[in-house]
């Protein structure tokens, strides 16, 4: 059966409605984001194919920051530019962000049981959407023998060294395997193309302004009093070193925040625990750490920097690197390369679903059934994640009553 043809471009609009969807509805962090991205954006909007998607997940994952966020930025520009890329940071951080404010000021709380039962049907769904993500992609990605065995053995590494140091040597050893095996058949014909967009002088503009924002501000700030300074260099130096998003902050935001006293322990974790039930990127607990960390009455000035210097470390590596990620696709060498990435990316996808299975989150009967109805209305009933998530909670709220 013929493919159908690529649907772009778009409005800013339009991508800026469809991320505020993805940020009231993507439960479960970074993997399960990717999940979501793709029912959405290569399966029902079809703006992008399977090989261009992987293509932009595995830069990604090479870069520090966010990783879904960063697909997510990449994709906004893709299709509208840089305000496409700004609506879909906005749309898919603003509904968590605003919650994590809202429940660090003391008006919501998330400690009871019924909250409880509900957060564990959203991971639930979670689960479905990855083991979703992973079949349609190895269907795609690991067509033959070769790219079957990267994917598995990206998987493996993953698995018995569960580091994002780890995910970047998986999809660096898939691209070297795949090109030093001389596979160039059948090779994706279009060169990804998120780069268009962005010239390699403003590629360079970037890393330039990177490098100041990284260099110029704990310099401006030794020796003199400067908290909004001092909270801008905390949160950016965070996000900047992090490789893989999500969790893996959260030890760097502790040592920079707890440390020198910025927070006690006790409200660090309350943000940390309130950040697992909300959608969108956990990197939105900055807007929760810096009210936290700013005294009043500009607990809301304090939210907006720590947020923005978070994200905007791993937004301008990214913008550095894609014009030369773009110049790249259009080598045969660097597909091949590309390729055995793609692999790869389908195997961190499989270790992901894995480590889903045993980490807890499947812990009964009633824990199989929902996730195995939710794979099946996703998978054969074709239905929207949304229905998808809400149905989970709903059930595992009963099966909590029921027990």
């Amino acid at each position: 059966m013929t493919a159908l043809p690529l649907d772009r471009p778009t409005s800013a609009g339009s991508v800026f409605l469809a991320f505020l969807t993805l940020g009231l509805t993507s439960f479960g962090g970074p993997i399960a984001h990717l999940g979501y991205f793709r029912r959405a954006f290569v399966e029902r909007r079809r703006w992008m194919d399977d090989a261009a998607y992987a293509d932009l997940v595995a830069l990604c994952q090479f870069l520090p920051g966010p990783t879904s966020s960063q697909v997510g930025f990449a994709i906004g520009l893709r299709q509208a530019g840089p305000i496409g890329a700004f609506a879909a940071f906005a749309g898919f951080t603003l509904p968590s962000a605003v919650l994590m404010f809202a429940i660090a000021i003391g008006t919501a709380g998330l400690n009871d049981p019924v909250s409880t039962a509900l957060l564990h049907g959203l991971k639930l769904a979670a689960v479905a959407v990855v083991a979703d993500a992973v079949l349609g992609m190895a269907r795609t990605l690991t067509p033959d023998w070769p790219r079957i065995g990267i994917a598995l053995l990206a998987a493996a590494v993953v698995l018995l060294v569960p580091s994002a140091f780890a995910q970047v040597l998986a999809i660096a050893a898939g691209a070297l395997v795949f090109r030093l095996a001389g596979r160039n058949a059948a090779l994706p014909s279009a060169p990804p193309d998120a780069g268009s967009a962005i010239s390699p002088r403003t590629g360079w503009i970037a890393l330039g302004v990177f490098a100041l924002l990284a260099i110029v501000p704990p310099l401006l700030a030794a020796g003199r009093p400067w908290p909004s300074l001092d909270l801008f260099d905390a949160f950016f130096r965070s996000g900047a070193l992090v490789f893989g998003g999500g969790h893996v902050v959260l030890p760097l935001l502790e040592a920079e925040l707890v440390a020198p006293g910025w927070l006690d322990m006790s409200s660090f974790l309350a943000g940390y625990g309130a950040a697992q039930a909300m959608p969108g990127p956990l990197f939105t607990v900055a807007a929760f750490l810096g009210a936290l960390a700013t005294p009043a009455p500009f607990p809301l000035a304090g939210a907006a920097i720590a947020l923005a210097a978070i994200f905007l470390p791993g937004f301008l590596l990214l913008v550095a690197a894609l014009p030369a990620w773009a110049r790249l696709g259009a080598s045969p060498a660097a597909r091949a390369a590309l390729t055995g990435a793609n692999a790869a990316v389908v195997g961190l996808l499989a270790a992901a679903l894995a480590s889903l299975g045993l980490s807890g989150t499947i812990g009964s009967a009633s824990d199989v059934l929902i996730v195995a109805a939710a794979f099946a209305a996703l998978r054969l009933g074709r239905m929207p994640p949304l229905l998808v998530v809400a149905g989970s909670a709903l059930a595992s709220l009963a099966a909590h009553f029921a027990i």
